[in-house]
């Protein structure tokens, strides 16, 4: 369809100077728009019970220049086209002003877009023009930045923040507390960068998001801060530039496209509309692999200094408690960038390797293979053969990751690609294993490479590195499971289109392995999510946490050798045995990890006690988190008028029945509660 272009003089609009009257009044869904004569904006709701979101008109788009912030544009020209273009259904409006002050003439161009197909969002992009008689020294622009009251909720909010560093942060948190994060979506750290471009901010009866919606990584800011002495929490979209941005006279300059969304709850639904947007913009996730949800043992357990006798000994017992993945993890390698066996390790080299595999093969099981891409230690063969394959920072020293104590190939190099290759084919073709594990903090992200005439390639392209990765391995191996964990980090949503595992990735808590579960399945419902080896939950054994949100079961575990010392932490004594028994019994009788996360049901934040649902084969499954719980819990969810009978399906008891929408029921329990719903 062809779009219709109109012209709206400011008299039709009742062009006035009042700064609380609206001359454009924009709907998308529930989200109402407004822009005044300054180009100030609000946005208001028309959620049923959603309270006051904004009370003023705000400068939600400025450039920071040398000589100050311009926030006020006095609106000229507004323009809506109607239709569609080739790839969205919607409208859009392009909105024309100037300021003027003493020499500077800088014209605003903003675009708004609405998405027939995504309502309660809106994307803005603004294009600032220099009419000025001098060049412009810009240090930063910024979008859709607001500020919000709370509304007497305890605490007042409770915000999601997509950025990665060294801490290894919550990814949501509660605002009770001055605080300021500058969610910087670059590297924070030598190697920690990348992650979700969203920040979402929420109180009980309203959601607000911001973001980009590019489809590459960007080096931008998410700030997010909160006053307790006002109450008033602040988000926003921000370009910093560490180094002087000229524009020349008659020059422009284009933010962005970013944007505003509106929801009820916690971050579930912003997340959600924002990767199917995302995908309709281009970025397809990968299918569906079945095997990809059956669980997991991992050789950690023995650390480094593992023997092919570990493992072997080991396997009798991972297929006995229904274990269906076997990952030989770090330590088989000469060096990372060296990907050979160890020769101290595997005398007879490739070889061993391979009987190891038809080895796992022989009990059922599948093996997965452990792999840092894009590290290489200084002495490995790749960088003495190719030094020019590294990452180059801006004075030309090579960009390291401290973890491995490596340097970062570029991902965009041919060179680096072919190495790539090449080990893929030593994994899954010469050595036979079904399935890698990527794993490393620096993953997430890469730092501009300055060996290139483009350095920003290295850190854009890095998603069509792991795309790269993806399809050759399912080349290569049909079926291939392939894992990306970037350890401690919140992943990098660009990397997620080539991988079909996600992983909690080193968790410190259970409430991040719960946390983390629900932000994957938003974004990535059809990916199987896991929960990371069960050692690095509360107490070493909280299976209920994965179990519950449904993530695949994994273990570290080490069993008791005459010939060896196994890791105490770690030992499968006969007390533990007992407990994992039951655990992975239950997983693969009844693969929650396959049914229908239903993420918008309850509030992360403000619904006590913490509560998860996953609906399979007509049942609803309920998960309920609490230190310790006495008194009534909400069942959402449940067809009205059907009566259920509630069933503790860990405990193999009938517990009671309720009727419908709206039930409840009485209980108490510490740390969890898992139950079923069946309608009778």
């Amino acid at each position: 369809m062809k779009k219709a272009l109109l012209f709206i003089t400011l008299s039709l609009l009742g062009c006035h100077k009042n700064p609380n009257k609206s001359l454009l009044k924009i709907t998308s869904g529930s989200l109402v728009y407004e822009v005044n004569h300054k180009m100030k904006t609000k946005v208001s709701s028309g959620f049923s019970n959603s309270k006051v979101l904004m009370t003023t008109f705000q400068a939600s788009e400025t450039l920071e220049i040398e000589e100050g912030t311009i926030v006020d544009f006095t609106l000229q020209k507004v323009y809506k086209s109607y239709g569609s273009n080739q790839k969205f259904k919607g409208d859009q409006w392009i909105l024309e002003g100037v300021h003027q002050s003493e020499g500077l003439n800088i014209k605003k161009i903003l675009s708004l877009q609405t998405f027939e197909d995504f309502p309660d969002l809106i994307s803005t992009q603004v294009t600032y023009v220099n009419n000025s008689s001098k060049v412009l020294v810009l240090e930063n622009w910024s979008n859709n930045a607001y500020t919000i009251p709370s509304q007497n909720d305890s605490p007042p909010f409770w915000v999601f923040q997509g950025s990665s560093s060294s801490r290894r942060d919550d990814w949501i948190k509660p605002l009770d507390t001055i605080y300021y994060q500058k969610n910087y979506m670059g590297m924070n750290d030598t190697d920690y960068g990348g992650g979700i471009p969203i920040t979402s901010i929420w109180r009980r009866d309203i959601n607000i998001s911001v973001g980009h919606l590019e489809k590459t990584p960007k080096r931008i800011n998410l700030p997010t801060s909160f006053e307790p002495n006002t109450l008033l929490g602040k988000v926003a979209v921000e370009k910093e530039y560490s180094e002087r941005k000229l524009i020349g006279i008659g020059d422009s300059l284009n933010t962005l496209e970013t944007f505003i969304s509106l929801g009820n709850g916690d971050y579930y639904g912003s997340l959600a509309k924002y990767s199917k947007l995302m995908q309709s913009k281009g970025i397809q996730m990968e299918a569906r692999e079945e095997t990809a949800f059956d669980p997991i043992w991992c050789s950690w357990g023995y650390g480094k200094n593992f023997t092919s006798e570990d493992i072997m000994a080991t396997l009798p017992k991972v297929k006995e408690l229904g274990i269906k993945w076997v990952v030989l993890d770090d330590g088989y390698q000469i060096a990372e960038g060296d990907w050979r066996p160890k020769p101290e390790k595997f005398a007879n080299g490739d070889g061993d390797l391979k009987r190891l595999v038809e080895k796992i093969h022989s009990y059922g099981l599948k093996a997965k293979i452990w792999w840092t891409p894009l590290a290489a230690d200084p002495n490995s063969e790749i960088l003495k053969r190719f030094p020019d394959s590294k990452v180059l920072r801006k004075d030309g020293s090579p960009q390291y990751i401290n973890w491995w104590d490596s340097y970062y190939l570029s991902p965009t190099k041919k060179v680096t690609i072919d190495h790539t290759k090449a080990t893929l084919k030593l994994f899954l073709d010469e050595w036979g294993f079904d399935g890698l594990k990527m794993d490393g903090q620096h993953l997430n992200s890469v730092a501009p490479d300055h060996s290139l005439d483009n350095p920003e390639e290295s850190f854009e392209s890095l998603p069509d590195y792991f795309q790269m990765i993806y399809d050759e391995a399912q080349y290569l191996k049909p079926g291939a499971v392939v894992e990306n964990c970037p350890c401690g980090t919140c992943m990098s949503y660009f990397n997620m289109a080539s991988i079909n595992q996600t992983v909690s990735s080193d968790p410190l808590t259970s409430w991040q392995i719960r946390h983390k579960g629900k932000a994957y399945k938003a974004l990535a419902p059809k990916t199987a999510y896991y929960g990371d080896h069960v050692e690095l939950s509360d107490n070493g054994n909280d299976f209920a946490s994965s179990f519950g949100i449904g993530a695949v079961l994994g273990t570290k575990f080490t069993i008791p050798r005459d010939d060896h010392s196994s890791l105490k932490d770690n030992l499968l004594t006969p007390e533990k045995e007992k407990i994992w028994k039951k655990w992975f019994g239950l997983y693969n009788k009844l693969m929650l990890s396959k049914g229908e996360y239903l993420g918008g049901l309850y509030d992360l934040g403000y619904d006590k006690p913490e509560t998860h649902v996953i609906q399979k084969d007509g049942r609803i499954y309920y998960a309920f988190y609490a230190d310790d719980w006495s008194g009534e819990i909400k069942l959402k969810g449940l067809r009205p008028n059907k009566n259920y009978t509630l069933y503790s399906y860990l405990n193999d008891m009938v517990l009671g029945k309720v009727k419908g929408k709206n039930a409840s029921y009485q209980v108490s329990f510490k740390n969890f509660l898992l139950l079923v719903a069946t309608p009778e």
